[in-house]
């Protein structure tokens, strides 16, 4: 069955989501959020950094950003997206030939007038839309270590700027998994003069490590400590961390553990249209513009997605521009179809 063809669809209700969704409700769009009701920092009890929402708790402002959304009409279904494909000329002028060249997204590429793009959910129920926006986000997947999933969000940390502030001064360890584990570490000397890195994690599929021999005096010289032997074991007493057991035996005393991990965009569903892609650090993520458009005019991305490291703060911001932005391709469109029938 499909639904009549809405004027946005946005997969996922997230920040990003929630915030393309306002926007559009806000400018009179008919606009349905699909959601899986699973946020990336739900493991959190707070968040930070977010201006005049210090210290809320994440899921209280998905519930209000959802209500705000609601009360501009927006509506609102629990799915999951099994695939996006083209329908009846979506694509316009894109080429869509996803070699990865984060160059040129088609952004302001005018829209084929009545094209539309369909999404197929799980429960086999297929929606048309003449806009797409994407705030899927990432799967953050975490070091095989016992004792770190269970205490994910709480003293098992990612974000210095995050969460920086909240463990200033106590026993921090940054248990490394990529050579990018070196940024991480040399960021939290500035909260605590009292860092142990677990290092074995900084070195590359080369066999090469991160860590050359003038950042490490460096780091020594700052105070920090280096662990060369791999995390065998997170030791702690229910959420709290209280140590880390390192494959020699040794153990080390901490109060908070930063770690880094593999994030992987929730984007498969849409295998089947060839987007741009742009390789990251952090992998490999749907390309966009400025606008937060894809190399397909119909379709937009926005927040952890095509931006694995962003806050929530930037998430809000690339979400609500993205609902901007294809509002303003649709009332193009709009005018080009006036046109035609004049």
């Amino acid at each position: 069955m499909t639904d009549t063809t809405w004027d946005a669809i946005v997969i996922g209700g997230g920040a990003a989501g929630l915030s393309a969704a306002q926007a559009l409700g806000r400018s009179l769009r008919r606009t349905l959020v699909l959601d899986g009701g699973e946020p990336r920092n739900r493991f959190a009890a707070h968040m930070h950094n977010v201006l005049g929402l210090d210290g809320t708790p994440p899921l209280e402002l998905l519930t209000r950003g959802r209500a705000e959304a609601e009360a501009y009409g927006v509506e609102f279904r629990s799915a999951t997206v099994r695939s996006v494909r083209d329908a009846d000329g979506g694509a316009g002028d894109g080429d869509g030939d996803g070699d990865g060249d984060a160059g040129s997204p088609r952004a302001g590429a005018p829209l084929a007038p009545g094209g539309s793009v369909s999404i197929e959910l799980d429960s086999g129920a297929v929606l048309r839309t003449r806009a797409l926006i994407v705030a899927t986000g990432v799967t953050d997947v975490l070091p095989e270590i016992p004792g770190l999933a269970e205490r994910w969000g709480q003293s098992v940390l990612h974000c210095p700027y995050c969460h920086g502030w909240e463990v200033r001064g106590q026993r921090i360890a940054v248990v490394t998994t990529a050579p990018i584990g070196l940024h991480q570490a040399k960021l939290l000397r500035q909260w605590s003069d009292d860092v142990t890195v677990f290092t074995a994690g900084l070195v590359g599929p080369d066999g090469a490590s991160a860590l050359d021999a003038a950042t490490e005096r460096a780091m020594l010289a700052r105070g920090m400590r280096l662990a060369l032997a791999p995390v065998a074991e997170v030791l702690g007493s229910g959420a709290q961390v209280t140590g880390v057991r390192t494959a020699d035996g040794r153990e080390y005393g901490v109060d908070a553990i930063f770690t880094g991990f593999t994030m992987v965009p929730h984007d498969a569903f849409l295998s089947s249209i060839p987007l741009q892609r742009t390789e990251t650090p952090m992998g490999s993520c749907i390309a966009v513009d400025p606008m937060q458009c894809t190399s397909h005019p119909r379709i937009w991305a926005a927040g952890n997605v095509v931006s694995p490291a962003a806050s929530v703060p930037l998430a809000m911001g690339a979400g609500n521009m993205a609902g901007a932005a294809a509002n303003a391709a649709l009332v193009d469109e709009d005018y080009a179809l006036a046109g035609a029938v004049a």
